[in-house]
């Protein structure tokens, strides 16, 4: 398969993506001085913007590659909920999967940057898992989303805010099985052991870590399988990738392994690399394509976006040209 099949198959993907919703914020500037008041620095606001985060990132993403990408998540109803769906619009992101809820609060995080420099991120937010009712909502939606949308891929993203939870993720896992349709997770701590049976599991390091409570030395292959080995007792899950940062990522589903090592690149913020990395392989799953060319399509994704500020979906036809450069799927 060549990256130009890739891209003609992924417009032709849709993709169901459920979990956690943010908006992240920004208040760019510059510093001139220190505050008289405390050491702090002073940042003169010239702009302000918005963005989608979170699971409505990788819908980002996938919307990048020309797919069809539809979020399941239960939000607030408030102002910043608001915000967010005028988001979506903007985006021409659907929003029939948003679950509205009086009991919940919107994710808000702002981030204030000066130049270049990430100086303090300020978060609204509520984690506690969302109510049985809530759960029942976003149940029927995900129900009618695989019924009448049908997805060829789903994506579980996980940020510890509440909308994944034990019954939540059982449940979606179990409707994936039965339709068929291939599951992908990016989890965090929380419910890192609750995602059992999974297609693809992809933990980044310090998740692998506290999710196993185990250390993970990311150089040493002897070190890796062993983690893998562990994840799949736990879990059950096909394949494992894990992103191991500046080492690149390893992949395996116990038959094969993969360490592809990390392009060298001008690094300006990691923010929303995770993101980038799950919607390639989930549409690379969805393709059926090997876990080999997979692992380096992810790898290549998640270090194009750590060249910008904030968090930004995928240039596609950047990543079309680096692929073809590096003879990715040669």
């Amino acid at each position: 398969m060549t990256i130009t099949d890739f891209l003609a198959r992924a417009r032709a993907t849709r993709m169901l993506v459920v979990g956690d919703v943010m908006t992240d914020a920004y208040l760019w500037g510059r510093v001139d001085r220190i505050s008289p008041e405390a050491p702090v620095p002073v940042v003169q606001v010239t702009d302000r913007s918005a963005r989608l985060g979170g699971a409505a990132n990788v819908a980002l993403n996938a919307h990048a590659f020309g797919a069809t990408a539809i979020v399941a998540a239960v939000v607030g109803n408030d102002d910043a909920a608001r915000t967010l769906f005028g988001l979506f619009d903007q985006h021409q992101l659907p929003v029939h999967g948003l679950v509205r809820s009086a009991a919940r609060r919107t994710t808000v995080k702002t981030r204030i940057i000066a130049g270049h420099q990430h100086i303090v991120r300020v978060d609204e937010e509520q984690e506690d898992p969302i109510a049985p009712p809530d759960e029942d909502q976003l149940l029927q939606v995900v129900d009618t989303i695989i019924e009448r949308d049908k997805p060829g891929v789903i994506v579980l993203e996980d940020y510890d805010k509440g909308v994944l939870t034990p019954r939540t993720i059982a449940a979606i896992i179990a409707r994936a099985a039965a339709a068929g349709i291939p599951v992908a997770v990016d989890p965090k701590k929380r419910n890192f052991t609750a995602y059992r049976g999974v297609d693809l599991f992809k933990p980044n390091l310090k998740e692998l870590r506290e999710g196993l409570k185990t250390e993970v030395v990311p150089g040493e292959a002897h070190s890796l399988r062993k983690a893998a080995a562990a994840l799949k007792q736990t879990l059950d899950n096909k394949a494992t990738l894990l992103t191991l940062g500046e080492h690149g990522v390893y992949a395996t589903d116990g038959a094969e392994e993969h360490r592809v090592p990390a392009h060298h690149r001008s690094i300006a913020d990691v923010s929303g690399a995770g993101d980038t990395v799950i919607t390639v392989a989930a549409l690379a799953m969805a393709q059926g394509m090997g876990l080999g060319p997979l692992a380096r399509m992810a790898n290549l994704a998640g270090g194009l976006v750590c060249e910008h500020v904030g968090v930004v979906p995928i240039d596609a036809a950047r990543f079309q040209a680096e692929c073809e450069r590096l003879g990715v799927l040669a």
